[in-house]
């Protein structure tokens, strides 16, 4: 059980009018989710980068409802304490307002969730207002957006001339006046980030989007060193798990082969003069 206290909005609006900068990272499991309750991590958000770091896709867009809340559910067990934050998968909040309150929904009644994220621009503006009706706090999300990587043209950094720079200061604007509660900038140069941030009340977090962010956030396997190739250039990598893992599994592979391992300190002894009742078993 989390001895400590309970991170919530109110604790993030905090940090963010004392200028006390918060964490987060991603988790998908109850295991890693032990591991970021017992580092104190603040906010934790079950992303849809889970169709990619877990299962392998080469974008989120396969990610689910049922994936992404099960996950979530998981998480929330394992880190009771943080500010949890439920990834809005691809096309759960696309198709109409109703069906994005019904979504996110799941993640506050079955997860227990204290947020959904959810990518926006300018034309989200009535789905965040909803949602906001609704009682469901949101992040809005917003520079690059990987539920559009085929409209972006692929994964490439955003806001980088004064135009569309602009428009992303105007459409953070726009969702705090529609009820978010939360902004997350991704790949964003800091000049822009920065106005942001200094512009509103909000708590933001950035991904890729400069010092002048409330909070940051990386992805929990990219920084760990477990996800195969290159990071983002803008994750800094605190240990290399992949090696370490590797290592272990081909020592273990190796004593298994060898007939090293399990040793006698490894398996269960029958009760004293058991085995000679036992013969051989004939």
């Amino acid at each position: 059980m989390s001895t400590r206290d309970k991170v919530t909005l109110t604790t993030l609006l905090e940090r963010k009018r004392s200028h006390q900068k918060f964490a987060v990272l991603t988790c998908y499991d109850y295991t890693h989710a032990l591991i970021e309750e017992e580092a104190g991590v603040d906010a934790i958000l079950v992303g849809d980068s889970a169709a990619q770091v877990i299962l392998g896709h080469s974008t989120t867009l396969p990610a689910t409802m049922d994936f992404l809340v099960t996950l979530a559910g998981a998480v929330r067990r394992g880190a009771p304490g943080a500010f949890l934050i439920g990834d809005m998968p691809y096309l759960s909040y696309h198709v109409n307002v109703e069906d994005a309150i019904r979504n996110a929904g799941r993640f506050m009644a079955e997860a227990g969730c204290d947020a959904v994220k959810v990518e926006v621009d300018g034309g989200m503006v009535a789905t965040v207002e909803a949602l906001a009706r609704a009682s469901i706090p949101v992040c809005a999300h917003l520079g690059l957006r990987p539920q559009a990587v085929h409209m972006a043209g692929g994964y490439r950094a955003q806001a980088r001339d004064a135009e569309s720079a602009r428009r992303l200061i105007g459409d953070a604007r726009a969702m705090e006046q529609a009820g978010a509660c939360l902004l997350l900038l991704e790949a964003v140069p800091p000049e822009p980030a920065r106005i942001v941030s200094e512009g509103t009340r909000l708590p933001v977090i950035g991904c890729g989007a400069g010092p002048a962010c409330d909070g940051q956030v990386v992805v929990l396997h990219d920084m760990v060193g477990l996800t195969n190739g290159a990071a983002p250039r803008f994750v800094k990598r605190y240990a290399d798990m992949r090696t370490e893992m590797a290592r272990a599994i081909g020592a273990y592979l190796a004593e298994i082969r060898s007939g090293v391992y399990p040793a006698t300190e490894h398996w269960y002894s029958m009760t004293a003069g058991e085995a000679a009742k036992l013969g051989d078993g004939s």
